[in-house]
């Protein structure tokens, strides 16, 4: 398995969802080597070995590019000192170094590679030693880059690691589109496999504390509804849109707050539209949050809404109803493919989400009608689940395997 992070070293969802699937898949029987690029304990992971690419500590890698690909630079060096590196390509070279020495003494059935960081790494084990590749999509350049194309050398590494896989996994059915049209790689070579909710999200102990966000709470004490966001602040996530349409909800219903949890490039031009559109007193910038404070979040928010102009899942909207937020998605994300129940608009419409805040926050009985249906929706889905079909796929490739 070859990655880019792990919980408790991760930034976003993509470690989540690997932590989980990889449990599930031991669980299911698997051995698993997982391959990270950094070095970090994660002493509660017993169920896989877990290997360091390089002596690289992990908070380094979100600041060279990883997730923001317009600072993707071509440039790679040789033998690059690890304290030296300056370049998301210069941690992908010795990623790709430190994986061809191991496949010289381990030979396993197959190479599992999550996402165009280690699409490289993955190709190489393909190519130099036969080994059969699933290319895991968690996300495109393309819904990076808000469908306007992105950096050109990342969707090219794209572009040759979906060519070459024997299999590849989309998140959702919308993204699958995206692989196949884009990209040009025929249908019947993508399986649809859905995330779930973290396993440790549902069984570990929490307990909300209404201190932390005491003055959310005296407002909606007041008769307040709390409307909540929560993920990086760039333009794939349609929080400029998101601002406008709050704006327009609040020329129709006073009692609104804004909850804007995370952080990202796009921080000051939110906090300057906020102020353009004279609602900043109506709105709340948390900053990045993880772990018991994004839980509180959830808890006190009564409306949970993804903007996202191209989502290809989207955990967040299943940690949210797990705390029981009424869901507003975007059509444009892949977990609206399974939570039916969540109400839709499309990225762009600004006055449809307006509306449709105003419209739940007006209506009980609205609220509670599609916070039942969304209950019942989410705990439909499981890691199990996904590791069964992970190994019906695994059984699959493991036949196209060459000897070398």
């Amino acid at each position: 398995m070859l990655g880019w992070e792990l919980p408790p070293h991760n930034s976003g969802g993509l470690g989540v969802a690997c932590l989980n699937l990889s449990r599930a898949l031991a669980r299911d029987g698997a051995d698993i080597d997982f391959v990270v690029p950094y070095e970090a304990e994660h002493p509660e992971i017993k169920y896989m070995r877990i290997l360091s690419a390089m002596k690289l500590d992990p908070i380094y890698r979100y600041g060279v590019g990883a997730y923001d690909t317009k600072y993707v630079e071509e440039r790679l060096i040789p033998k690059v000192d690890t304290g030296e590196m300056i370049s998301i390509r210069e941690i992908q070279h010795n990623y790709c170094e430190f994986v061809e020495k191991y496949l010289m003494e381990f030979k396993p059935d197959l190479v599992h590679a999550h996402d165009w960081l280690t699409f490289e790494a993955g190709m190489l084990a393909k190519k130099n030693f036969g080994i059969p590749l699933v290319a895991h999509v968690h996300a495109t350049e393309y819904d990076r880059s808000g469908m306007n194309g992105g950096n050109p050398v990342v969707l090219e590494i794209e572009r040759e690691g979906l060519m070459l896989a024997d299999k590849i996994i989309a998140v959702s059915e919308a993204t699958k589109r995206i692989i196949h049209e884009k990209y040009d790689i025929p249908e019947n070579k993508i399986d649809v496999i859905y995330n779930s909710l973290d396993e440790e999200f549902i069984s570990e102990v929490y307990r909300y504390d209404a201190d932390d966000y005491a003055y959310l709470e005296a407002m909606k004490a007041a008769g307040y509804t709390v409307v909540s966001t929560v993920g990086r602040f760039t333009v794939q996530k349609g929080l400029a849109n998101m601002m406008r349409a709050a704006a327009r909800a609040l020329s129709k219903e006073k009692k609104l707050l804004f909850v804007f949890a995370g952080d990202g490039e796009q921080k000051d031009e939110l906090l300057e539209l906020s102020a353009k559109y004279g609602i900043s007193k109506n709105v709340v910038f948390t900053g990045f949050v993880r772990g018991k404070q994004l839980r509180d979040i959830y808890e006190v928010s009564d409306i949970f809404v993804m903007s996202s102009i191209s989502e290809p899942f989207g955990l967040t909207a299943l940690e949210a109803a797990h705390h029981g937020d009424v869901l507003i998605l975007t059509k444009q994300s892949g977990v609206a493919e399974v939570l039916r129940s969540a109400m839709e608009y499309d990225f762009w419409d600004t006055d449809k989400l307006a509306n449709e805040i105003v419209a739940i926050t007006r209506s009980k009985g609205l609220r509670n009608t599609l916070m039942d249906g969304i209950s019942a929706e989410y705990r439909k889905i499981s890691w199990d689940d996904v590791a069964s079909k992970l190994i019906s796929v695994y059984n699959e490739v493991n036949k196209h395997k060459r000897d070398f």
